[in-house]
């Protein structure tokens, strides 16, 4: 039965049965709720507020440029400053050669554009039987029939298996922790994924294949994963050798999460042909989300058609441009990298002295203010958790009871479960708060512990 709040509400709820607490204020990186609690924000949403909730120079962005020009439908015929801006607020440096964008709202819709202008690009070249994608196991680049179809979350596919399209495939995530056979060096690990990923696009035939999508670290299905050393390289080199797009998905782990603005300047890559942005690029305030292309794409799109096939409504909005300039000036004039990567120091520090000594505690991992701690019922002889156990949701629970906002484990994402809580604070997150965070989850994993232990 639906809860009786959700059942007379006449908006529809992503779970039914039970009651949402209902925001009616925020104060810098934490939520006021309607019954007076606080709840410190230690993720941001999904890994979106990285500038806290409070921003009066983005605020005045926003009205100033709803005062000035609140909407224009960007075809052809025209566009306006803030995009324009923006644009050139983001690629001026030409990062990685990537040199141009389009701006979407949601990250569902950057996967679906940057898949849609991987295919184009090949139709340009003359090769329009390349519309095959290889994805990875257990990622997640969005819930729109599109994005699914390129993402290997099972239980988010599940029912919607007869509308996927066929035209994907899938190999192996690069998760050492758990998957690097026994006394198997980083090295082998990277030649053996290579030899898979290059095995896959040989059975479905080069001609055939369009792109390699993944997640340059990866987000809500494995728990803040960055890559084993050297991995990306392989793969780079493996697209480049077979005629292959490598289209990486920086949706939730981009825009500095990680402690430089792409993930992937940490990988020793020359960087992507197609790469998707969003949560962070405008900080939450108004939907946005980009795809940025290599110089070699538009070259293709200009010698050819002359045109990009895909666009929306709502692409490009200027108040959500103009948003995104403020909080990228944000970001920029307060040098808040450098405090990512000074508070995630912080952060694994405290995670290490405080949480790892927990029962249950397997791992944790990260980098700069993108952290994930997992869990294994016997961590010591590496026994995971049933899905059924449900342990990060109980840790979830807890820890909103607490004053604590946590992401947990969401769905079953494949063959390996993973029982995983996400920290990913603002930016702006100062040592007191991250040490209050930290101290709020440990309290909420000895209550959780505690009980399941009890229960056993």
């Amino acid at each position: 039965m639906a809860h009786p709040f959700v059942n007379q509400s006449h908006v529809l709820h992503r779970q039914l049965g039970r009651k949402p607490d209902n925001v009616v204020g925020v104060k810098g990186i934490s939520l006021v709720l309607e019954s007076g609690r606080t709840i410190l924000d230690a993720t941001g949403g999904p890994s979106v507020s990285i500038l806290g909730h409070q921003q009066p120079t983005i605020a005045e962005a926003i009205m100033n440029q709803l005062n000035k020009v609140p909407y224009i439908y960007s075809d052809a015929r025209v566009t306006c400053n803030p995009n324009e801006e923006l644009a050139s607020l983001l690629l001026e440096d030409r990062p990685g050669g990537l040199s141009k964008v389009i701006f979407v709202n949601s990250g569902s819709e950057a996967t679906d554009a940057a898949v849609k202008l991987a295919i184009q690009y090949w139709n340009e070249r003359g090769m329009p039987g390349k519309t095959h994608v290889i994805g990875r196991k257990h990622s997640y680049h969005g819930n729109t029939i599109g994005a699914l179809s390129v993402s290997g979350h099972t239980s988010r596919r599940k029912i919607y298996l007869d509308w996927m399209s066929r035209n994907t495939s899938f190999v192996d995530p690069v998760y050492a922790f758990r998957c690097k056979k026994t006394g198997e060096t980083d090295s082998q690990y990277v030649k053996r994924l290579r030899d898979q990923l290059e095995a896959e696009i040989l059975r479905v035939g080069p001609d055939n294949v369009a792109a390699f999508i993944a997640e340059t670290v990866s987000g809500s299905t494995l728990g803040c994963l960055p890559p084993v050393p050297g991995y990306f390289k392989a793969v780079r080199e493996l697209c480049d050798k077979h005629d292959v797009l490598l289209i990486l998905d920086e949706i939730m782990c981009g825009m500095g999460k990680t402690g430089t603005m792409h993930a992937w300047e940490q990988e020793d890559i020359r960087g992507p042909d197609i790469q998707a942005i969003g949560k962070a690029l405008g900080a939450g305030f108004v939907p946005l989300s980009g795809v940025l292309l290599h110089q070699k794409i538009f070259d293709a799109l200009a010698a050819g058609s002359k045109g990009v096939l895909h666009g929306g409504t709502f692409q490009a909005h200027p108040i959500a441009t103009a948003a995104a300039i403020a909080a990228q000036k944000i970001i920029r004039d307060q040098n808040l990298l450098a405090n990512v990567v000074e508070m995630g120091t912080v952060l694994y520090k405290a995670l290490e002295d405080e949480v790892r000594p927990l029962p249950f505690v397997a791992d944790i991992r990260g980098r700069g203010l993108f952290w994930a701690v997992e869990f294994f019922l016997d961590p010591q002889n590496k026994v995971p958790f049933t899905t059924d156990a449900r342990y990060s949701n109980q840790v979830v629970d807890a820890a909103f009871k607490n004053g604590l906002y946590i992401l947990g484990t969401l769905g079953t994402a494949g063959d390996i479960h993973v029982e995983h809580v996400i920290i990913a604070p603002p930016y702006i997150v100062t040592t007191a708060e991250i040490y209050e965070i930290v101290r709020l989850l440990k309290v909420s994993l000895k209550e959780v512990n505690h009980r399941f232990i009890s229960e056993q």
